[in-house]
């Protein structure tokens, strides 16, 4: 039976991540953010909690947890700040759990411990400059056998913890063939750091999400030993689905972190904020809308839960985790432009929360798959592909 009631072990993990965050992350990220510094400490420290390692086996580093205890974990660290949050989904589900589900143990052994423990990142290379969502069809990477190495020509760009000093691995999705209806044959490879052949351009200039390492990467002529290859060669496609299936499910809850941030952040406002002989709070119009912005959230909290209880419990989840996302989306988008009106012209400063809340809340909309196709995937679900 589907309980939102969560276990002890659960609400445990919840609230040292929510102290966390509160006493921890809040009173340095503001710096971080401003001058687009990576939280190298901050990373160090959610390493040495464990956080990197919660929905991995303990043989391979990790702490035996579920990926429902990552997504509370992303919750709380969304309602203080999206660029920490981001880093721990993206070095999570992007990084660890393709490795960890499709990997041979030799890969897991060489890769997990350190990834688990947050001393080194991973990413997965995707998305490339001219595709956009059309991902499969507009795929440009190559990579072909050759002496024994897959041999990489291709671009990534949108790539999170890809150039950071601890970055480790990259799994890089390419073209390794011609399947035999015609359509691409797409792998994915294991391509360390450093590798020759392997360029990583500078950090992106970003609207939001400024405490986090996005960059673009290239390959030309990068040669890794076959033996790196990701699970089986021309199931890629499959593999990227059901990361980003699981994804968007982690997005969704930072989604609604975020959201509850504004609502949490609108509240202690107006209660300090006085004008017209009063704290600004006993307004009614006030009240409506912060009272609208919980709602959202709450709804938002609701599906996400609601998709990850389907996943745990080995269900079909592609259309939950498309709501959670949509869902949860709306209501950081809906909720950071509600608190940056409450706060006026406060709202428009860096110095406040909410301020950063609005810079961060647009690319929750887009990434890990837009909107527009979170509804696509809905519609289809429900039978309606032309």
């Amino acid at each position: 039976m589907l309980s939102y009631r969560l276990e002890p072990e659960h609400e445990e993990l919840r609230k040292t991540v929510e102290e966390f965050a509160r006493d921890e992350v809040a009173p340095v990220i503001g710096d971080l953010y401003e001058r687009g510094e990576f939280p190298y400490d901050i990373v160090g420290r959610m390493g040495r909690m464990g956080l990197f390692g919660l929905p991995v086996a303990e043989r391979y580093g990790g702490m035996g947890g579920d990926y429902f205890a990552l997504c509370l974990a992303l919750e709380e660290l969304g309602r203080v700040d999206s660029s920490v949050a981001i880093t721990l989904e993206a070095a999570v589900s992007l990084g660890i759990m393709p490795i960890y589900r499709y990997g041979t143990e030799a890969q897991k052994h060489q890769w997990l411990p350190g990834l688990c423990s947050g001393q080194t990142l991973g990413a997965f290379g995707l998305t490339e400059p001219g595709g956009g969502s059309d991902v499969a069809g507009a795929m440009r990477t190559r990579a072909r056998l050759e002496d024994g190495s897959w041999v990489i020509d291709g671009t990534k760009s949108f790539i999170t913890n890809s150039g950071t000093s601890i970055t480790a691995v990259v799994a890089v999705a390419a073209v390794t063939g011609t399947r035999d209806d015609g359509k691409p044959e797409i792998s994915t490879i294991l391509v360390p750091a450093g590798t020759p052949g392997f360029t990583v351009s500078r950090k992106y200039s970003k609207v939001g999400w400024s405490a986090s390492d996005t960059r673009e990467l290239s390959f030309d002529g990068c040669r890794v030993p076959e033996e790196n290859l990701l699970g089986e060669r021309g199931r890629g496609y499959a593999q990227f689905l059901r990361t980003l299936d699981e994804g968007r499910i982690a997005i969704a809850a930072l989604a609604t972190g975020l959201a509850q941030g504004c609502v949490d952040e609108s509240v202690r406002y107006v209660r300090d904020r006085n004008a017209f002989g009063g704290p600004i709070g006993r307004f009614q119009a006030l009240q409506f809308k912060i009272a609208d912005m919980e709602v959202r959230a709450h709804n938002a909290r609701l599906a996400w839960y609601h998709a990850a209880a389907r996943m745990l419990a080995g269900e079909p989840f592609k259309k939950e985790a498309a709501i959670a996302k949509l869902t949860g989306s709306d209501a950081a988008m809906d909720n950071a432009r509600d608190a940056t009106q409450i706060f006026g012209g406060y709202g428009f400063m860096n110095e406040f929360p909410v301020g950063r809340f609005y810079r961060d809340a647009k690319i929750l909309e887009i990434g890990e798959g837009t909107s527009e196709v979170q509804r696509i995937l809905i519609a289809r679900e429900l039978g309606l592909e032309a």
